[in-house]
Protein backbone atom coordinates (compact mmCIF):
# COMPACT_ATOMS: atom_id res chain seq x y z
CA UNK A 1 0.00 0.00 0.00
CA UNK A 2 1.23 3.52 -0.77
CA UNK A 3 2.67 5.50 2.12
CA UNK A 4 0.09 8.27 1.77
CA UNK A 5 -2.90 5.91 1.85
CA UNK A 6 -1.59 3.95 4.83
CA UNK A 7 -0.81 7.17 6.71
CA UNK A 8 -4.28 8.56 6.03
CA UNK A 9 -6.05 5.41 7.21
CA UNK A 10 -3.95 5.19 10.38
CA UNK A 11 -4.45 8.89 11.16
CA UNK A 12 -8.23 8.56 10.77
CA UNK A 13 -8.30 5.44 12.98
CA UNK A 14 -6.19 7.02 15.74
CA UNK A 15 -8.44 10.03 16.34
CA UNK A 16 -11.55 8.20 17.66
CA UNK A 17 -9.34 5.91 19.75
CA UNK A 18 -7.64 8.94 21.30
CA UNK A 19 -10.98 10.65 21.99
CA UNK A 20 -12.28 7.51 23.72
CA UNK A 21 -9.12 7.39 25.85
CA UNK A 22 -9.70 10.97 26.97
CA UNK A 23 -13.33 10.24 27.87
CA UNK A 24 -12.41 7.06 29.77
CA UNK A 25 -9.73 8.91 31.73
CA UNK A 26 -12.10 11.76 32.60
CA UNK A 27 -14.69 9.30 33.92
CA UNK A 28 -12.11 7.89 36.33
CA UNK A 29 -12.23 11.19 38.25
CA UNK A 30 -15.97 10.88 38.90
CA UNK A 31 -16.91 7.43 40.24
CA UNK A 32 -20.64 6.94 39.73
CA UNK A 33 -20.82 10.56 38.57
CA UNK A 34 -19.82 11.90 42.01
CA UNK A 35 -17.23 14.66 42.36
CA UNK A 36 -16.44 14.61 46.09
CA UNK A 37 -13.88 11.82 45.80
CA UNK A 38 -11.79 13.82 43.34
CA UNK A 39 -12.13 16.97 45.47
CA UNK A 40 -11.01 15.08 48.60
CA UNK A 41 -8.27 13.20 46.74
CA UNK A 42 -9.85 9.81 47.44
CA UNK A 43 -8.91 8.30 44.08
CA UNK A 44 -6.18 5.93 43.06
CA UNK A 45 -2.90 7.74 42.43
CA UNK A 46 -2.79 6.43 38.88
CA UNK A 47 -5.63 8.72 37.76
CA UNK A 48 -3.30 11.69 38.35
CA UNK A 49 -0.83 10.38 35.75
CA UNK A 50 -3.17 11.70 33.01
CA UNK A 51 -2.38 8.63 30.94
CA UNK A 52 -5.57 8.78 28.89
CA UNK A 53 -5.86 12.55 28.61
CA UNK A 54 -2.24 13.35 27.76
CA UNK A 55 -0.57 10.06 26.83
CA UNK A 56 -3.08 8.21 24.68
CA UNK A 57 -5.13 11.35 24.09
CA UNK A 58 -3.42 14.63 23.25
CA UNK A 59 -0.09 13.13 22.17
CA UNK A 60 -1.73 10.60 19.87
CA UNK A 61 -4.15 13.18 18.43
CA UNK A 62 -1.20 15.51 17.77
CA UNK A 63 0.66 12.70 16.02
CA UNK A 64 -2.41 11.85 13.95
CA UNK A 65 -2.85 15.46 12.81
CA UNK A 66 0.83 15.80 11.97
CA UNK A 67 0.75 12.51 10.04
CA UNK A 68 -1.82 14.06 7.75
CA UNK A 69 0.14 17.30 7.37
CA UNK A 70 3.37 15.51 6.46
CA UNK A 71 2.06 12.66 4.34
CA UNK A 72 2.72 14.54 1.08
CA UNK A 73 6.18 15.77 2.00
CA UNK A 74 7.81 12.67 3.50
CA UNK A 75 10.77 11.30 1.61
CA UNK A 76 10.04 8.54 -0.88
CA UNK A 77 13.23 6.90 0.19
CA UNK A 78 14.86 6.53 -3.20
CA UNK A 79 18.37 6.43 -1.79
CA UNK A 80 19.15 10.12 -1.91
CA UNK A 81 17.16 10.99 -5.03
CA UNK A 82 16.13 14.59 -4.35
CA UNK A 83 13.18 14.31 -6.72
CA UNK A 84 11.59 11.76 -4.44
CA UNK A 85 11.42 13.91 -1.33
CA UNK A 86 13.30 15.30 1.66
CA UNK A 87 15.18 13.35 4.30
CA UNK A 88 14.42 16.14 6.75
CA UNK A 89 10.71 15.50 6.31
CA UNK A 90 11.27 11.81 6.97
CA UNK A 91 13.13 12.63 10.18
CA UNK A 92 10.25 14.84 11.34
CA UNK A 93 7.81 12.08 10.49
CA UNK A 94 9.87 9.56 12.49
CA UNK A 95 9.84 11.81 15.56
CA UNK A 96 6.07 12.21 15.24
CA UNK A 97 5.59 8.44 15.10
CA UNK A 98 7.75 8.02 18.20
CA UNK A 99 5.58 10.57 20.03
CA UNK A 100 2.50 8.49 19.24
CA UNK A 101 4.24 5.27 20.29
CA UNK A 102 5.46 6.90 23.50
CA UNK A 103 2.05 8.34 24.40
CA UNK A 104 0.11 5.14 23.77
CA UNK A 105 2.79 3.00 25.43
CA UNK A 106 2.77 5.25 28.50
CA UNK A 107 -1.01 4.89 28.83
CA UNK A 108 -0.81 1.13 28.37
CA UNK A 109 1.78 0.72 31.13
CA UNK A 110 0.00 3.00 33.62
CA UNK A 111 -3.36 1.32 33.00
CA UNK A 112 -1.79 -2.10 33.53
CA UNK A 113 -0.19 -0.96 36.79
CA UNK A 114 -3.49 0.54 37.96
CA UNK A 115 -5.32 -2.72 37.30
CA UNK A 116 -2.64 -4.66 39.13
CA UNK A 117 -2.75 -2.43 42.21
CA UNK A 118 -6.51 -2.05 42.34
CA UNK A 119 -8.62 0.88 43.54
CA UNK A 120 -8.07 3.17 46.50
CA UNK A 121 -11.19 2.84 48.60
CA UNK A 122 -12.75 2.89 52.06
CA UNK A 123 -12.59 -0.46 53.83
CA UNK A 124 -13.13 -1.63 57.40
CA UNK A 125 -9.52 -0.58 58.01
CA UNK A 126 -9.93 2.88 56.50
CA UNK A 127 -8.86 4.27 53.15
CA UNK A 128 -6.32 1.99 51.52
CA UNK A 129 -5.42 -0.21 48.53
CA UNK A 130 -6.92 -3.53 49.68
CA UNK A 131 -5.91 -5.45 46.55
CA UNK A 132 -2.37 -4.13 46.18
CA UNK A 133 -0.78 -7.55 46.78
CA UNK A 134 -3.23 -9.60 44.73
CA UNK A 135 -1.41 -9.00 41.40
CA UNK A 136 -4.74 -8.36 39.69
CA UNK A 137 -6.42 -11.61 40.75
CA UNK A 138 -9.17 -9.61 42.49
CA UNK A 139 -10.56 -8.72 39.06
CA UNK A 140 -11.71 -12.32 38.59
CA UNK A 141 -13.22 -12.72 42.07
CA UNK A 142 -16.31 -10.48 42.45
CA UNK A 143 -16.90 -11.82 45.94
CA UNK A 144 -14.02 -9.69 47.29
CA UNK A 145 -15.20 -6.48 45.65
CA UNK A 146 -17.46 -5.73 48.61
CA UNK A 147 -14.29 -5.05 50.60
CA UNK A 148 -14.56 -1.53 49.19
CA UNK A 149 -17.54 0.33 50.60
CA UNK A 150 -16.78 3.76 49.12
CA UNK A 151 -16.89 4.84 46.38
CA UNK A 152 -19.72 2.46 45.55
CA UNK A 153 -18.86 -0.11 42.87
CA UNK A 154 -15.37 1.36 42.58
CA UNK A 155 -13.78 -1.97 41.65
CA UNK A 156 -16.11 -2.38 38.68
CA UNK A 157 -15.79 1.30 37.76
CA UNK A 158 -12.00 1.40 37.81
CA UNK A 159 -11.65 -2.09 36.36
CA UNK A 160 -13.84 -1.28 33.37
CA UNK A 161 -12.28 2.09 32.59
CA UNK A 162 -8.66 1.07 33.09
CA UNK A 163 -9.30 -2.05 31.00
CA UNK A 164 -10.74 0.20 28.29
CA UNK A 165 -7.64 2.39 28.44
CA UNK A 166 -5.47 -0.70 28.25
CA UNK A 167 -7.26 -1.99 25.14
CA UNK A 168 -7.54 1.38 23.39
CA UNK A 169 -3.94 2.39 24.00
CA UNK A 170 -2.85 -1.07 22.89
CA UNK A 171 -4.63 -0.56 19.56
CA UNK A 172 -3.05 2.90 19.25
CA UNK A 173 0.38 1.43 19.91
CA UNK A 174 -0.12 -1.22 17.23
CA UNK A 175 -1.28 1.36 14.67
CA UNK A 176 1.69 3.62 15.41
CA UNK A 177 3.99 0.63 15.16
CA UNK A 178 2.49 -0.24 11.76
CA UNK A 179 3.10 3.37 10.73
CA UNK A 180 6.71 3.07 11.87
CA UNK A 181 7.21 -0.13 9.86
CA UNK A 182 5.47 1.50 6.89
CA UNK A 183 7.86 4.42 7.02
CA UNK A 184 10.87 2.16 7.33
CA UNK A 185 9.77 0.20 4.27
CA UNK A 186 9.30 3.47 2.42
CA UNK A 187 12.83 4.48 3.35
CA UNK A 188 14.26 1.16 2.18
CA UNK A 189 12.11 0.39 -0.84
CA UNK A 190 10.69 3.72 -1.94
CA UNK A 191 7.11 4.94 -2.17
CA UNK A 192 4.80 3.54 -4.83
CA UNK A 193 4.83 6.97 -6.50
CA UNK A 194 8.60 6.65 -6.91
CA UNK A 195 8.17 3.21 -8.36
CA UNK A 196 5.65 4.61 -10.81
CA UNK A 197 8.10 7.30 -11.81
CA UNK A 198 10.76 4.65 -12.34
CA UNK A 199 8.64 2.05 -14.12
CA UNK A 200 6.31 4.17 -16.23
CA UNK A 201 7.79 5.47 -19.49
CA UNK A 202 8.20 9.21 -19.88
Amino acid sequence: MCFEKCTKYIAVALIPLAVLCVLADLLLYFPNGEIQFAINNKLTNFVWFFEGIVGAGLLVISSSVMFTCLEKTVSCGCYGNAECGSGCSMLCWLLIVLIGIGGSGYCFIVAALALTEGPYCLTSRGWRYPFANSFGSYLFDPSVWRTCTEPANIVLWNGTLFSALLALSGMEFILCLVQLINGMLVGLCGNCNCWKQTVEPA
